[in-house]
């Protein structure tokens, strides 16, 4: 069944021209360099990102997918970093750190929800950007949309004062953290150590810096009535964090299967409960320095008529 975590429906970019992206290695540790040439690389990760959509369809959810032919967005397959959707009709664009990520956003996407959607208002921060401003959708937050909470990484890619207006104007509490990694690395999204489900919650709690704020964070999640599954940081490095729970035939969890492999039986019965485990497989897309999780922008928004994906 559908919740207000779950949605139904996503939409997808199918990257021509994928690779590593040299503007966002600096504060992206989870990127890692392929020695493989630009052109086996990207096709490889074509063919992951089509078995990915195959998969995600066969389990029942519907797919959006919009082709991405240009050179100069290496990371379009992350869409949900430019753009999200909300109850209501309410759809936010955001301002992005790096600059040729600012090249992803796309008007067709937007059209697309308006025409098939029921769209109320659309909040465009990108212009922001020219005050270095940036507030990485929900890369930079991680959204409870049942309990309205944004639980977000204090980063780059998450500005204090963009985060208190978005948390204004959706009716979010904003709950802030420092996040470093086992090397003391800063974390630069949030949702690659946090990812929550209607009935459970994964987190390394671990990673949040200041003992009280990770007291918060843990109380927070277990006061929505979700089971924290506490992960390690081993399994953050698998990109176990970075999950999203959608609803198809069932709801579903989609992880990549690296993300899965790297979970406990004990862990995955607990998630089991509430939700299939769905893995998709997609290390090369995964160099990039984001997971399942980041290819999705999830749909919470109310269809006019029942439709073919596009």
């Amino acid at each position: 069944m559908q919740t207000l975590q779950a949605p139904d429906a996503v939409v997808m970019i199918r990257p021509h021209h994928f690779c590593s992206n040299p503007e966002t290695r600096d504060d992206n540790a989870f990127q890692t360099l392929s020695n493989r040439s630009a052109d086996a690389t990207s096709e490889t990760a074509l063919a992951e990102f089509d078995t990915a959509v195959a998969r995600l369809r066969k389990a029942g959810v519907i797919v959006h997918v919009f082709d991405d032919s240009s050179t100069e967005t290496p990371d379009s397959v992350f869409p949900n970093n430019w753009f999200s959707t909300h109850t209501g009709g309410h759809i936010a664009i955001y301002p992005m750190f790096a600059a040729n990520r600012r090249l992803e956003r796309r008007s067709g996407v937007i059209e697309m929800l308006k025409r098939d959607y029921r769209v109320q208002d659309v909040i465009d921060y990108s212009g922001l950007e020219q005050d270095g401003l940036a507030l990485e959708g929900t890369g930079a937050m991680v959204l409870d949309h049942i309990g309205r909470i944004a639980y977000t990484v204090q980063s780059n890619r998450a500005d204090p004062i963009l985060l208190e207006r978005f948390c204004t104007h959706f009716n979010y509490e904003p709950i802030a953290f420092e996040a470093k990694d086992v090397q003391g690395r800063d974390v630069y999204h949030t949702n690659v150590l946090m990812g929550i489900g209607t009935d459970y919650a994964l987190v390394c709690l671990e990673m949040i810096v200041d003992p009280a704020r990770r007291r918060t964070v843990a109380e927070r999640l277990e006061q929505s009535g979700r089971h924290v599954i506490d992960l390690s940081h081993a399994q953050i490095g698998e990109f176990a964090g970075n999950a999203m729970e959608l609803t198809g035939d069932r709801r579903i969890l989609a992880l990549s299967s690296r993300a899965l492999s790297s979970l406990t039986a004990q862990q995955i019965a607990i998630i089991e409960k509430s939700a299939q485990p769905l893995p998709l497989d997609i290390p090369t897309i995964e160099t990039a320095g984001g997971s399942v999780r980041c290819m999705l922008a999830g749909i919470h928004l109310t269809r006019r008529t029942e439709r073919t994906p596009s």
